[in-house]
């Protein structure tokens, strides 16, 4: 908490291993992402819209406890992550005929 210096978590540092199994694991993972459809991809991205509406005010405590902003300003972090996810989310209709 940079507003007491109080050490809030430890998070254990990935070896080497771990690291190039959660590469290995990703690479799968686009693969995956990138043979799905359009609408696929945004009932994907509107739940987490609704995961992150769900939990805005945590979200914003834990931005202020890592930061140590103000919850204010921590909210208003979040808010503005949900605005590029609620974005997403509409980009289907945007790119109608459009290719990418």
């Amino acid at each position: 908490d940079p507003a007491t210096q109080k050490v809030l978590w430890k998070v254990p540092q990935a070896t080497q291993d771990e690291m190039k199994a959660a590469v290995s694991v990703a690479k799968a993972a686009q693969k995956e992402w990138a043979a799905a459809s359009v609408s696929e991809r945004q009932r994907v991205m509107f739940g987490f819209q609704h995961l992150i509406r769900e939990d805005m005010d945590n979200l914003a405590k834990l931005i202020t406890q890592e930061q140590g902003k103000t919850l204010g300003d921590a909210r208003g972090d979040v808010f503005r992550g949900l605005e590029v996810v609620e974005f997403a989310c509409g980009a289907a209709s945007h790119l109608m005929g459009e290719t990418m």
